[in-house]
């Protein structure tokens, strides 16, 4: 399972990846748990994928953490990210709600698309800055939902429409070159049944 796959699956879909616990700080304050953490979700991932391709009768159950999947993203994931997005890390906030903070190049997102007049928000957003998602996520059958509740771009609620446009240059594949659309029902991949979003943790029912 690819980690864009996870992202999604976890609902780092709101926005890749989708928080108010800073990775930095986390990583900062004991390293060494931090490589722990991402180790311990590195060899989760591994199974999760291992099961998909060999399920068993009986469902499986994965439990990760917040601290797991913000280190897996700091030492594993770093590299595999889309160009101009770093530092990605979600909370967990149980309930099915989540929230995701990423930093973004906003440059490349306006090159890529005309302005439509002086009150376009677009042309004056410049630079690299932090932007940050919250919303529900719901699963079912395999198919899982986002449903965004709020968002900022450097502390400044943005409307829907503004956060839409830079998912949509960042999720962008070839596949898919419209990227994600935020209301979209999406698959969950590896066999993922659902996913319980619980506060600090969530669990992965294959």
């Amino acid at each position: 399972m690819s980690v864009r796959q996870l992202r999604l699956s976890l609902a780092i879909c709101a926005f890749s990846a989708l928080a108010a616990v800073s990775l930095g700080a986390s990583a900062g304050g004991d390293v060494r748990a931090a490589r722990r953490d991402a180790e311990a979700m590195k060899q989760k991932v591994a199974a999760i994928n291992q099961f998909a391709e060999r399920p068993g009768k009986q469902p499986r159950r994965t439990m990760v953490t917040e601290s797991e999947v913000n280190a897996y993203l700091a030492y594993e994931a770093s590299q595999q990210l889309p160009v101009g997005v770093v530092d990605p890390s979600v909370t967990i906030l149980g309930t099915g709600r989540l929230s995701g903070r990423a930093t973004v190049d906003l440059d490349a997102v306006r090159r890529q698309r005309k302005a439509t007049g002086l009150l376009d928000p677009m042309t004056y957003l410049t630079g690299r800055l932090p932007i940050t998602a919250s919303g529900v996520l719901t699963t079912r059958n395999g198919v899982g939902r986002f449903e965004l509740e709020s968002a900022e771009l450097s502390g400044v609620p943005i409307p829907k429409m503004l956060l839409q446009e830079i998912l949509s240059y960042y999720s962008r594949t070839p596949e898919k070159p419209g990227g994600i659309a935020l209301d979209d029902p999406f698959a969950l991949p590896a066999r993922i049944r659902e996913i319980h979003v619980q506060r600090g943790q969530a669990v992965v029912v294959q």
